[in-house]
């Protein structure tokens, strides 16, 4: 547990002027400025990891650690997420609230403290992101376990493809003048960029995670028919569309107007195991034909 106070490892008589006492099972610790005390048990508990070295009975850790201006131990890294370190130093496991957004910070902190068995918990290999809209949600990152999902079904899901252009129609305007149409993505990051490869332009969001979503996407190209070629060949289907046209005065001094329109296509592809079902459903429909057209030519 992180303290706000300036708590201090307990000292015997003996030793009152040192901050660690060699003779104490607790110690304490200044991480980026977070004041933690835990057992020297615990920082020791995996014996190859960074702590676990640097704590270690055989070797004297004054020599490896800075102290702070009180005697702590100094460790300069992210403060508040070391309670997660010591969480699993102590249990062997980590629960993370709902709505983390530090889960890739913490793994780099795991990376660090040279504890794999805390970043292969942390590995988006091993858990599946629920994703929402970062500015409601506070980029949620909420971890479901890897068998929530099968992996067969994880190339299931949504893409939305955003059409804007604009144009300017009026008496003094160039019928030829035409803003540049632009096609947007939104989705699973995986899934557009395994529908489209190439052809997407990320630049606005190129680090996000292959699990996670996004709606900063565009296409190098401006033909719909291509995106909707590219969907169609990889399994998915249209579900929904909508429309819609704004405008606006483009000269205040005659009647020139500036239009804009928006169309939305919403692709869907379904489940591995949704295919299957409707398969089978469909070969035990051709079975049940097969046996009545049997039965009525013989009569019965």
């Amino acid at each position: 547990m992180a303290l706000t106070e300036n708590c201090r490892t307990y000292q015997t008589p003996k030793d009152s002027g040192c901050a660690q006492s060699c003779s104490s099972d607790v110690v304490e610790l200044n991480v980026g400025g977070q004041v933690y005390y835990t057992r020297h048990a615990t920082l020791t508990s995996v014996p190859n990891s960074l702590l676990g070295r640097l704590f270690s009975s055989k070797k004297d850790i004054s020599n490896d650690l800075a102290q702070d201006i009180k005697g702590r131990y100094f460790i300069d890294r992210d403060g508040f997420l070391f309670r997660y370190v010591l969480d699993y130093l102590r249990d062997k496991n980590v629960v993370l609230p709902d709505y983390f957004p530090e889960k890739g910070r913490l793994k780099r902190e795991a990376e660090f403290f040279q504890l794999p068995e805390l970043v292969k918990i942390l590995t988006p290999d091993d858990y599946i992101h629920g994703d929402f809209d970062e500015a409601s949600q506070g980029s949620d990152q909420r971890l479901f376990p890897a068998s929530y999902l099968d992996a067969r079904d994880r190339r299931y899901g949504f893409i939305t493809v955003g059409y804007k252009s604009s144009c300017a129609f009026g008496r003094e305007t160039d019928p030829k003048a035409r803003g540049i149409p632009k096609i947007f993505i939104c989705g699973r990051v995986g899934l557009a960029k395994e529908v489209f490869g190439d052809t997407l332009n990320d630049s606005r969001d190129p680090d996000r995670p292959a699990e996670r979503y996004t709606s900063q996407f565009y296409l190098k190209f401006r033909h719909l028919e291509r995106a909707f070629d590219m969907l169609a060949e990889s399994g998915f289907h249209i579900v929904a569309c909508n429309s819609s046209l704004t405008t606006s005065p483009h000269n205040r001094h005659n009647d020139d107007r500036y239009w804009s329109n928006n169309t939305e296509y919403v692709f869907y592809r379904e489940r591995e195991r949704e295919r299957e079902r409707e398969r089978e459903r469909g070969f035990r429909a051709n079975a049940d034909v097969e046996n009545s057209l049997k039965y009525s030519s013989q009569g019965y």
